[in-house]
This record gives structure tokens, sequence and C-alpha cells, in this order.
């Protein structure tokens, strides 16, 4: 069983407002209202691509109870913690002109809260897989992704971790299975500008010497690099299209992934699916349908490089 851990839930209003300008009433032409949060973007993803996964973390008040129901709607299955004070909280997308983002605080999560998601956890064996992604909200200690890693470290857990900064390198000791930085967070990482593929793989080899098992760049629009466990390296293009909404098409990417090497056991597969899900998302005003991504794939092709040359360059 896939599990993901979101720690901060939304509701996403997504609101499309044309030639957008402050200091007046916008109008919208176009509203959207659906959960959010990266780890329950992946959870309602891999349900869009047939592959099961539970959804944990913490919801709150009228919010938390309407991103529960909207899950469960969609066929998600959730084993959330309910706060018993605030609310969850509410992200507003505004697609204008330019693409903005408004996004809210959500509730204090308590000691006696993190303790019941850890015993949760305690509940995971040899075969599951748990996705960590997003940032750790206000309130909770930044050791958060840590402690989880080091609780479950001796049960054969593969862990996914998408996030960025000190959040994502901290955990690398932990010797997580995948770990999905885009192109923009590695050069934030090593505080350098990557400006070739080269310098790219030489740094998520880097990554992978701080304890990554796999390292799976995502470049937006030019598709992602892959390097694996084993050395081997491998690319590929993301398709033609046109760029619809940014939201979730990270997320997207590592569903996409996970279902694709669950399916095959085969990194080239998994690569080929990551970006053909993470376009459809992008492609798309929600994240990808199974069809959608379908259609994607006939036109990703994943090259894998030599070891030796990606090494030395």
């Amino acid at each position: 069983m896939i599990y993901t851990v979101t720690f901060n839930p939304s509701l996403d209003y997504i609101v499309n407002v044309e030639h957008f300008q402050t200091g007046r009433v916008n109008r919208t032409t176009k509203e959207l209202v659906y959960p959010g949060g990266k780890g329950i973007n992946v959870s309602m993803v891999l349900k869009n691509l047939g592959c099961s996964s539970t959804a944990l973390g913490f919801v709150a008040g009228f919010t938390g109870k309407e991103i529960e129901r909207a899950l469960k709607e969609l066929g998600c299955i959730t084993d959330f913690i309910h706060l018993e004070k605030g609310n969850s909280r509410i992200n507003i997308k505004l697609r204008s002109d330019k693409e903005s983002e408004i996004n809210g605080q959500g509730p204090d999560i308590g000691e006696k809260a993190i303790q019941a998601l850890y015993k949760q956890l305690d509940t995971l064996s040899e075969g599951d897989i748990l996705v960590l992604a997003g940032s750790i909200p206000a309130g909770m200690s930044s050791t958060a992704y840590e402690e989880i890693l080091d609780r479950i470290g001796d049960k054969k857990i593969k862990t996914v971790v998408d996030a960025s900064g000190d959040l994502l390198t901290k955990v690398l000791p932990y010797h997580p299975f995948l770990i999905k930085p885009n192109h923009h967070e590695l050069e934030e990482i090593f505080h350098t500008k990557i400006e070739t593929r080269e310098k790219l793989i030489a740094y998520g080899h880097r990554l992978q010497a701080m304890g990554a098992a796999n390292v799976l760049i995502s470049l937006a629009g030019e598709g992602a690099v892959f390097i694996a466990e084993n050395g081997e390296i491998l690319s590929g293009k993301a398709p033609n299209g046109n760029l619809v909404n940014s939201v979730g098409a990270g997320d997207s990417m590592v569903a996409g992934f996970l279902t694709g090497y669950m399916q095959s056991s085969d990194y080239k597969t998994a690569l080929q699916w990551g970006i053909a899900t993470g376009s459809a998302s992008a492609f798309s005003e929600e994240l990808a349908k199974r069809d959608e991504v379908e259609k994607l794939l006939q036109s990703i092709y994943p090259l894998g490089g030599t070891k030796e040359n990606e090494r030395n360059n």
C-alpha cells in the first residue's frame, strides 16, 4: 500500500479572472474547488491512474470535513487525524495574465496529534511506500520528516520525499528511496546556477552521495532527468502541449513515477509514466486522468546515458 502524508491539507479555490487588477472589484469567469496539498495531490492522481493509496495527515473544522468528503467522493482512501480546534486552510489560486497564489496558514498541530500520526505510521510494514510531500507548517518541529524516517527506518519501507531546501537535505542520511527536486530547488540547495545537463547530473550525484537512493529532477516543460541507484542515468523530454495549470504537476510526476514503477519495476517505464502524468496535469484544468496520460505516453521515450561518461563530465 502507498501512504501519503500531508501535514497541512487545504481546499484549493481556483479562480479565473480576465486581466486581474489590484485595487478594484474583479469578476471571475470560472471557478473550481477541490482538495489540495502535495501529498493529497499524489493520492488523487494515484486514484486516477488506478492505484490505491491512503491519505494521512491532519484536518480541522468545516474545511477539514469538506476535504475529507471530497476525497472520499473521488474514491480516495483517507485516515486523517481530526484536530479539535481551528480550520484547515483555504488556498486561492488566481489564474489571469499572471498566475498567483495566496496560501492560508492552517490550524495548530499539537503534540498529541503528532503522536497519533506516529502511531499510524507504526502500522506500516515491509513493501509499503510512504510519500512525504510539502512543507512543515509553523508550530510543528522542523525535524518532523527526520523523526518519521528514523522511526520507520528498520521496516524496509520505501520512502519518497518531495520537499525543498534543508527539509530535503536533512532526510538524506535516512536513505530515501526517491527524492524529487526540481531544477530551481537543486540550484537553491547548492547555491549555484545550473545551466548544463552535465552540471545537473553532477549535483544529482551529490544528493546521492548525501544518502538518496534515486534522484528524479523535474525540469518543468523540458521533462526530467532520473539518476538511479545503480548508476544509470535516464532523461526524457516533455510532450508538446499548452500549459493550462502548473499547480500539482510535480506531485503528478511523483504519482506517475510510482505507478509506472509498481507496474513494471523498471525505472525507464517509471520515468515515462512520471513525465506523461506531470504533463497531463499541466495541460489540464484538473489533475491528470489515466486516459490523458496514456495518450501522452506514446510520445515519451526515455533515453539512457552511459554511467561512466555522465559521472566524469
